[in-house]
């Protein structure tokens, strides 16, 4: 770990205005997502791989996709197919078939004898208990716990089990030119002689990563700022090799509404629950995430040929973004509007029980106006099929009393002699009636919505009559006349 207290926060930050073209290497860029499948793809992880796919995208370079499943116990296929299917439904594809990190441990394992070989790494056989009794030392003198570098300088060979640790410089000082964060120093005394490879051969994580980097040709690394720290250890390690820098690039991490780390009860779901739970579209989360830390002027609704286009990795702000479900719903409401019709039928379809497409596609431009969820569509669809007699909830049975009922009466009589079922005369119908009452429309239209919907809300009424048909509003009506609608307990 870094310094006394590890963190971020403990790094002296020089925030002069060094000039990031003279660093940053002009050549297509490689970028990389690489997610642990110890869990579904999370809205942090979506929001760093739809970054990484944009910068590849906007420089013509290449997005690749990388499944760190080395924690053999964690590592699930349901959590691997999960972030497979959240990557494809955000419309995230990357180049080249996905790379298992497991399967390339022989190769990480080969890198270690070679800095072995080199003398940038050395073995270390000290037992757990001994590395124990040093921790709790340098607690009770209140020192960083540090590894303390006991077998870095000497020859003798024990016969006896050892890792693999490297040989870290503990002069002078290391910059990296960070392209959210600006420049950020540590002195290399901070750093420590980390494993490289375990007594059982087997490699670590911050092995792993450098050399998957550098073996897939990774010139920008982009994700979350928690992983600054590791930065300066993959860094001792890229130098020891030989290798060339990465970029780097540390995003600050996505808090809650109400400023504290982000959770479940912020809305830190997996990508799949924000499609069947909460009924969002790829488009919007996509928009969604792509603000969170990174803006266009005052640009809300972003296409995602303008996010190609307009996006760069030095407009990412160096401030964590705040999750708010109620602007997403917003969002994803403006999506829906967008959206085409026979598409969002096809996804509300099976969510309404039904597998009348076509009607669904019919009604999709009046139950969309105000939506903000396909879940709020596929219940704003269910009036229109709904088995007869209708069953009516609390307000439509409340509004069905006997004047309701004779009202209703008095539209089914109007509307059966339109000679033509249009929008237009089902409205001149209905006006008649309600004219003829002396009352206003809405006096009218509110029994008649309670019989044909068994709701008080729904589409405008005179679209309502039109999706459901002469017959079918004909039998409804009839149902509410002879009271043969279930009420509502």
């Amino acid at each position: 770990m870094l310094g006394a207290s590890a963190n971020v926060a403990s790094i002296a930050i020089d925030w002069s205005n060094t000039p990031l073209d003279a660093i940053v290497p002009h050549k297509p860029p490689v970028t990389r997502f690489a997610p642990s499948p110890t869990g579904f793809l999370h809205i942090g992880g979506a929001r760093t791989a739809l970054f990484n796919w944009l910068y590849a995208r906007h420089h013509g370079g290449t997005f690749l996709l990388r499944i760190e499943d080395t924690d053999r116990a964690r590592s699930t296929d349901a959590a691997i197919e999960a972030i497979l299917d959240g990557m494809r439904w955000l419309g995230l594809d990357w180049d080249g078939p996905e790379v298992y990190q497991f399967s390339r441990a022989a190769r990480h394992a080969e890198v270690a004898h070679q800095l072995l070989a080199n003398g940038h790494a050395y073995r270390c056989y000290a037992t757990a208990e001994e590395l124990e009794e040093m921790r709790a030392a340098q607690r009770a003198a209140k020192q960083p716990l540090r590894y303390d570098g006991r077998w870095r300088d000497r020859t003798d060979a024990p016969d006896l089990p050892y890792v693999i640790r490297l040989k870290a410089p503990q002069t002078g000082e290391v910059t990296i030119v960070d392209r959210v964060q600006g420049p950020v120093t540590v002195q290399n005394a901070e750093l420590d002689d980390f494993v490289l490879l375990r007594s059982d051969g087997t490699p670590t994580y911050m092995l792993s990563v450098v050399v998957d980097d550098h073996d897939m040709g990774v010139t920008h690394v982009i994700r979350g700022d928690d992983h600054l720290n590791n930065a300066f250890r993959q860094l001792a390690l890229i130098r020891a090799m030989g290798w060339e820098d990465p970029t780097y690039a540390h995003v600050p991490l996505i808090h809650g509404n109400d400023g504290a780390k982000l959770s479940k009860r912020h809305g830190a779901l997996g990508i799949e629950a924000y499609r069947d739970e909460m009924g969002i579209l790829p488009e919007a989360l996509n928009n969604y995430l792509l603000r969170l830390g990174w803006g266009h002027g005052d640009d809300e609704i972003i296409t995602r040929e303008q996010a190609i286009e307009w996006f760069d990795i030095d407009a990412v702000g160096r401030s964590p973004s705040r999750f708010d479900i109620k602007k997403l719903e917003n969002i994803n409401g403006h999506y829906l509007r967008e959206a085409d019709d026979s598409r969002l039928a096809e996804i509300v379809a099976p969510l309404a029980g039904t597998g009348d497409v076509a009607l669904l596609t019919k009604a999709m431009p009046v139950l969309k106006v105000r939506a903000k969820s396909t879940l709020e569509l596929a219940d704003s669809a269910t009036f229109l099929f709904a088995q007869r007699p209708l069953p009516l909830d609390a307000g439509a049975a409340a509004l069905l009393t006997t004047d309701g009922v004779a009202l209703a009466g008095q539209v089914r009589d109007a509307v059966a002699q339109c000679g033509e079922w249009t929008a237009e005369a089902l409205e001149a119908a209905v006006r008649r009636v309600a004219e003829d009452a002396g009352l206003g429309l809405g006096k009218v239209a509110q029994p008649l919505r309670a019989a044909l919907t068994g709701r008080t809300t729904s589409p405008g009424i005179f679209d309502v009559l039109v999706l459901l048909g002469r017959d079918e509003t004909l039998g409804r009506l009839d149902d509410a006349l002879a009271g043969r609608n279930a009420r509502a307990n």
